[in-house]
């Protein structure tokens, strides 16, 4: 498993029953895992003193409920600075295991030894595109949601980044791939966070299992001649990491030397010394 343990601001306390014990720079959150079907006796004192905790509904969603925390906040990771507030469905704006991609694709960038260009599709609020271009990537960032890209560029400006390095797209990702081809654009290395499941802004419904492959073809196609890399991310349950490996190999070996790689992203759980899985990754390197 890819793990991500050289966090400082962010820390995976405890995990039972059905939740985490997390704490976020000076804040401790108790948010909903589906993961964490194990009960363990919840000895940490911090589990009766949080800021706020998110409780799931039996029809799906959930809410917020707060004690003492901040509209919003920020935490560091490296000289990253990203900004923190929670909204809908338990997420704060950040997913702390992928910081494990951002090392690995960091250390891809710098080691090329050259200008390296990065789409990042399905791109949320960048740490992906934060970790790329502080690397010295130029990124073109590619979200459906403008409030989203938004956030993203708060982050940017948070931690002091050229703004020269980034390409701001709120547009399909789809729609932007096939565009992006007609165009001719290529780059060097492609990052993909698919959603297991949405819809467009006029109605397209996406669903992972059924899209992703199509997918991967259009991101094949916008590779440059001399490629770096290719990450794919899922969260979709029961996709495990070898389909991965089976579809990115399917797509990007075609004329093309290349090696794929799949595995689990966790967290590392502080009073157990166990790593808690949360989700799966592909990475082709050219």
């Amino acid at each position: 498993m890819w793990t991500a343990d050289r966090w400082k601001d962010y820390k995976l306390i405890d995990a039972s029953d059905g939740e985490r014990l997390e704490l976020w720079g000076k804040y401790v959150l108790v948010r909903p895992d589906p993961q964490v079907i194990w009960k363990t006796p919840r000895e940490d004192g911090r589990w009766k003193r949080i800021n706020a905790h998110y409780h799931r509904s039996s029809k799906g969603g959930g809410e917020w409920e707060f004690f003492d925390l901040p509209e919003e906040w920020s935490i560091s990771y490296d000289d990253l600075k990203f900004r923190l507030k929670p909204f809908s469905f338990k997420h704060t704006g950040l997913f702390p295991e992928q910081a494990v991609n951002w090392d690995w694709m960091a250390k891809k960038i710098h080691g090329a030894k050259r200008q390296i260009r990065v789409l990042n599709l399905f791109a949320y609020t960048g740490g992906a595109t934060l970790s790329c271009a502080a690397a010295g990537a130029h990124v073109t960032h590619v979200d459906a949601s403008k409030g989203i890209i938004s956030w993203a560029k708060e982050n940017v400006a948070s931690s002091a980044l050229p703004t020269e390095r980034f390409r701001w797209i709120a547009e399909d990702c789809r729609k932007f791939a096939e565009r992006e081809i007609r165009r001719g654009n290529t780059y060097d290395a492609i990052i993909m966070d698919p959603p297991s499941y949405g819809r467009g802004t006029k109605g397209e419904v996406w669903k992972m299992e059924e899209n992703i492959y199509s997918f991967l073809e259009l991101a094949e196609k916008l590779l440059s001649e001399k490629p770096l890399f290719v990450l794919l991310n899922s969260y979709t349950t029961g996709l495990q990491a070898s389909v991965l490996t089976y579809l990115l190999e399917s797509v990007f070996s075609k004329g093309r030397k290349c090696t794929v790689i799949s595995d689990e992203v966790g967290l590392p759980v502080m009073n157990s010394g166990l790593v808690l899985p949360c989700g799966a990754c592909g990475r082709v390197t050219f």
